[in-house]
């Protein structure tokens, strides 16, 4: 299928083909013909599957077909829940619009709004906003929503994670009551239901991918390893493929720079990406990144969905995330564009309990790579350890002339069968140095 065959006008196209899109995607080619035809949309699609392309090109020609007399109000509102996904999207609607009369602008905090505020002056028919810099703006006098067109609320699951559920509600009431709704996301937990119902009116729901799945052609696997060895094996890995580029993700800031400044240290070229820095230092980070002049880019979950690069050859979740949904999330910034992808885990006895959790969610799991030097030494809980030590120095204080309970008489106490626990046998996977890959089969 080509673009034309969607009813998208000529000066769209052309804008199109500059950035070589040839065929529509599943989810543009399922959604562009219900937006150009006014009607709601829900749209459910993996992350890399041209979501963005898929409701602002139809906008656009939406709003193209009429023109506003005076000045230009904002007629189209897109929300997104991190600055960096905010700039991406602004870009896009930019490129696409090129052949247009359309202005767009971008607000988003950790900079300093005079710039944004000239912008939104001049007058804009488009504007992309992180919600914290949009309220502050409304509160200022210089953002009116009474003429909006168009609501669009980009990576809606993230949003209400990250919080802004109350966000979203009080822009809902600044809005005029007739409008088009569109709301796009890689997952669709059942808490956002509710949301969908107070915003959008009898939605066509276009889903081109099982929910929450991560994408097909990303291989996975997972490395069993104790905590204090990450570092090495991360370090083993970047120097093996010392031209690949790689997203690290950990689960802290401060995490994320500990790593960064080990691998410079050791002569990677790296840099780190979170919520601490400034939003120039961030985007000079994305920006060396994405022009290959470091090899690594570390990051937390915060930019997880503002990180847009072409060609990324690998992810490696140093740290796993805590929502398995945040797992998709992180992989799919590999993989894109129809192109493949990996991902690399490290699992810690601890977060054992977060890769069944991934895997439930994917229904799959994920396969093992014993060909790595670093043991998992002790696979049970500092708890538990020292509830087991406080137990024999008790038994050996009522019995001392033997090393077990006193109530066990220095028989061995009688333990049953070891348990296996499904597809990973976590009790015995890590027992013994393994020699080469071996690879579990999916479910």
């Amino acid at each position: 299928m080509k673009f034309e065959a969607l009813g998208i006008n000529k000066n769209i196209i052309e804008a199109l083909h500059k950035l070589n899109y040839k065929e529509p995607s599943e989810i543009q080619s399922k959604a562009i013909p219900e937006v150009l035809a006014g009607k709601d949309v829900l749209g459910l699609a993996q992350t890399g599957t041209g979501k963005t392309a898929a409701f602002a090109v139809p906008t656009i020609q939406n709003l193209s077909k009429t023109k506003t007399s005076g000045k230009r109000v904002i007629r189209a509102l897109v929300l997104a829940p991190t600055r960096e996904l905010a700039i991406q999207v602004h870009d896009s609607f930019k490129d696409y619009s090129i052949n247009s009369d359309l202005r767009s602008t971008v607000i988003y905090g950790g900079v300093g709004q005079g710039p944004q505020v000239r912008q939104l002056n001049q007058g804009v028919d488009i504007l992309v906003a992180t919600p914290g810099r949009l309220f502050d703006l409304i509160d200022q006098g210089y953002i009116r929503l009474n003429s909006v067109e168009v609501f669009i609320l980009d990576e809606a699951d993230r949003m209400l994670d990250m919080g802004f559920i109350h966000d979203i509600k009080k822009t809902i009431k600044l809005l005029p009551k007739k409008k088009q709704s569109l709301l796009f996301s890689a997952t669709m937990p059942k808490e956002i239901n509710e949301i969908v119902n107070d915003i959008m009116v009898d939605p066509v729901q276009v889903a081109v991918t099982p929910i929450s799945s991560a994408v097909d052609k990303i291989t996975q696997e997972v490395y069993f390893i104790d905590r204090p060895n990450k570092g090495k094996l991360l370090l083993d890995i970047l120097k093996e493929h010392e031209y690949k580029s790689f997203l690290v993700f950990t689960r802290t800031k401060r995490m994320a720079d500990q790593v960064t400044k080990r691998l410079n240290k050791e002569g990677v070229r790296a840099a780190a990406i979170h919520g601490d820095k400034s939003q120039n230092a961030r985007q000079r980070a994305l920006n060396k990144f994405k022009a290959y002049q470091i090899q690594v880019l570390v990051a937390t979950d915060i930019a997880a969905r503002g990180i847009d690069i072409d060609e990324l050859d690998y992810v490696i979740n140093y740290d796993l995330p805590e929502e398995a949904e945040t797992y998709v999330h992180r992989i799919g910034r590999t993989g894109r564009k129809g192109l493949e992808g990996a991902s690399i885990s490290f699992c810690s006895f601890q977060e054992i309990p977060l890769l069944k959790d991934i895997e439930k969610l994917n229904k799959m799991t994920v396969e093992v790579n014993h060909d790595h030097p670093y043991e998992m030494i002790d696979r049970t809980p500092k708890a538990k350890r020292k509830g087991r030590q406080k137990s024999q120095q008790k038994g050996r204080r009522n019995n001392p002339n033997k090393e077990g309970a006193s109530k066990s008489q220095g028989k061995k106490p009688y333990r049953g069968k070891k348990k296996q626990n499904g597809p990973h046998d976590w009790s015995n996977h890590r027992s013994k140095k393994s020699k080469g890959k071996n690879k579990l089969s999916k479910k």
